[in-house]
């Protein structure tokens, strides 16, 4: 059974920071691209950074570059998002997700193309 598994999620003022992390189970992802998403109540599950399997590029939502940084351990399949600087309106619920094959960057940006989605975890910025 494939899975996703996300931690580091938690309770941060605004300013600080967190590291999340993705654990894959299952199957290998080495291969993947794979990708944080975030959802806050009452919006939409919004592209957050994305990692390209393929050549390593990475790519962001504009409002957390800069700020935010997603990286792999290929040897243990982890994917990783490390937040500095966090504001109010990074609050959310932060979900991984993974993909196969070969696709155009921007395809990376939409929700629709990940086959495999973790449970999320909650990140909450506040004073």
């Amino acid at each position: 059974q494939v899975q996703l598994v996300e931690s580091g999620g938690g309770l941060v003022q605004p300013g600080g920071s967190l590291r999340l992390s993705c654990a894959p189970s299952g199957r290998s992802f080495s291969t993947a691209s794979m990708a944080w998403f975030r959802q806050a109540p009452g919006n939409e599950r919004e592209f957050v950074a994305a990692y390209r399997g393929a050549n390593a590029n990475k790519y962001y939502l504009d409002s957390v570059k800069g700020r935010f940084t997603v990286s792999r351990d290929k040897g243990k399949d982890m994917l990783y998002l490390q937040m500095n600087s966090l504001k109010p309106e990074d609050t959310a619920r932060y979900f991984c997700a993974a993909g196969f094959g070969n696709p155009i960057s921007s395809s990376l940006r939409y929700a629709s193309w990940y086959e495999y989605w973790g449970q999320g975890t909650q990140v909450t910025v506040s004073s």
